[in-house]
């Protein structure tokens, strides 16, 4: 019941002249962000926060957070479209809304990411409004060994990622292993594989290695292909409409990965792009034809973009709850509660419940606003495939040199994302699959940290991860999962010849 009136007083906020106003400014901004390459919205608050300093709080942090699940929503766009995902929660999404697109089905493509968005967003908002509390303990309960044993689980499901051999699949990932150990090791202070070079001190940015991999090695594709027809970018939008059939296929992938990718978001330093490669992997496992998938598959399409979207709101239960960043993004969310005078924590809901409240009745609001908005362009988004392929190829080198320079302004950054291009090239000519190297990625540093953590508090002895139960559990599910795919015939090596167009 309080929780009831506590939504009610929420809504009195969202429904104001001003809260209608700035939930749509910030949904509006946050979808335009997600669809540009190279843009993301972590520097989109960060520029917002001091624009907001003179404002009131609660329609301040409003709008921030209209911004953080507007640009996951409005991701999907350049992942789709072009296979160039620019923020990092919808790279998952590119893996069958790409194809999709391909085969002519842009509009049908962009409008399951839209309904499949809505629903994540939508269910995650109740969950967040009804079950903050518990999930925060839950949250809490998650030390080193058992982040360590989830993420582990998350790796050990490479194979599903990879429609030929497993053994290629776990090289992509140890690539992706061996390039996020460059730079300052957090523990230690000492650099590592930067070869003397003072611009890779900082690593290489996940933007440079996602462009490079999917977009310029795309861009490679065409290029050298360009006399095949077959290569071309279908020009037809196709039907925005879905069948009957289409959302019986959607409901179920769109059903479980709401409450995945939520329970997924609670836990802090998981996030969106966690959340969409496991609900990618997991629709996967349960698929009765996992062959379908990275090949335009529906359910390929809604999982992940139902589970990114639900971890959003996910993010929220710890920072509102705890004070805990959720995410890259809800720490610098929390950097503006600090600038604008708010604490969150357990006393913000007694404190400032006009506040608590208000951002959680302004996603019901801004998710709306998401899909009236985005719907009725779909039409207007899908005609860059209409643009001519020589002229389309130009854009898409231009938007990525631009999105990587424009994070650095370092010249090196470019040079890097041209030798990732060539690689992911060489990658698809070899059938070697970019997405675990991806995963592996975006998993190594924090796995690294977490061992590390876990190592430091039983003093170096690995006994610790037996004597955690879920961190236990965990860990057998990987092992299970990791030996299966290697009795197989899908764990032997295949020698594969020519472009693998699907990879």
């Amino acid at each position: 019941m309080e929780a009831f009136q506590g939504l009610m007083s929420g809504f009195q906020v969202a429904f104001s002249l001003q809260g209608i106003l700035f939930i749509f400014i910030g949904v509006f901004v946050g979808t335009f962000i997600g669809m540009m390459p190279g843009l993301g919205p972590i520097s989109a608050i960060a520029i917002m926060i001091p624009i907001t300093y003179t404002m009131d709080p609660t329609v301040a942090l409003v709008m921030m957070a209209g911004v953080y699940y507007g640009a996951i929503f409005g991701g999907s766009s350049s992942s789709i479209l072009l296979n160039a995902p620019g923020v990092a929660g919808t790279v998952a999404t590119a893996f069958d809304g790409y194809p999709m697109a391909q085969q002519g089905k842009a509009g049908k493509a962009l409008a399951i990411a839209a309904i499949a968005s809505f629903t994540g967003g939508t269910v995650s908002v109740i969950l967040l409004m009804l079950f903050t509390p518990v999930l925060s303990a839950v949250a809490v309960s998650f030390g080193p060994a058992e982040y360590f044993a989830l993420m582990f689980m998350g790796l050990t499901a490479i194979s599903s990622l990879s429609d030929g051999s497993t053994i290629k699949a776990f090289i992509s990932a140890t690539l992706g292993f061996i390039v996020v150990t460059i730079g300052i090791d957090s523990q230690t202070g000492t650099s590592r594989f930067t070869f003397g070079n003072a611009n890779l001190l900082e690593g290489i940015d996940f933007l440079v290695i996602a462009l490079g991999l999917f977009a310029l090695a795309e861009v490679c594709t065409l290029i050298l292909n360009r006399k095949d027809d077959s290569m071309n970018n279908n020009k037809d939008l196709g039907s925005l409409r879905l069948t009957r059939q289409d959302m019986k296929e959607m409901s179920g992938p769109m059903t479980r990965q709401s409450f995945l990718g939520f329970i997924i978001g609670v836990l802090p330093g998981a996030g969106a792009t966690i959340a969409s490669f496991i609900a990618y992997i997991t629709e996967k496992k349960l698929a009765k034809n996992p062959e379908e998938f990275g090949k335009g598959s529906i359910k390929g399409l809604a999982a992940p973009e139902t589970a990114n979207n639900a971890a959003t709101s996910g993010a929220f239960v710890p920072l509102l709850s705890l004070g805990i960043p959720g995410s890259g993004t809800t720490a610098v969310l929390l950097g503006a509660f600090l600038v604008l005078g708010v604490q969150p924590g357990p006393l913000l809901i007694q404190d400032r419940p006009e506040i608590f409240w208000g951002i959680i009745a302004s996603m019901y609001v801004g998710n709306i606003f998401l899909l009236i908005l985005n719907l009725p362009l779909i039409p207007y988004i899908a005609k860059v495939l209409r643009i001519p392929r020589p002229l389309l190829i130009s854009l898409v080198i231009i938007f990525s040199l631009i999105g990587v320079y424009a994070i650095s302004f370092n010249i090196l950054d470019l040079y890097l994302l041209v030798a990732f291009g060539i690689l992911g090239f060489l990658m698809r000519m070899f059938s070697f699959p970019p997405a675990p190297f991806i995963l592996a990625f975006i998993l190594g540093g924090m796995m690294e940290q977490a061992l590390r953590q876990t190592l430091t508090i039983s003093n170096g002895s690995f006994g610790i991860f037996l004597d955690k139960p879920i961190a236990l559990t965990l860990i057998i599910i990987s092992a299970i999962t990791l030996l299966i795919p290697l009795f197989t015939k899908k764990g032997k090596v295949k020698v594969d010849k020519g472009i693998d167009k699907n990879a």
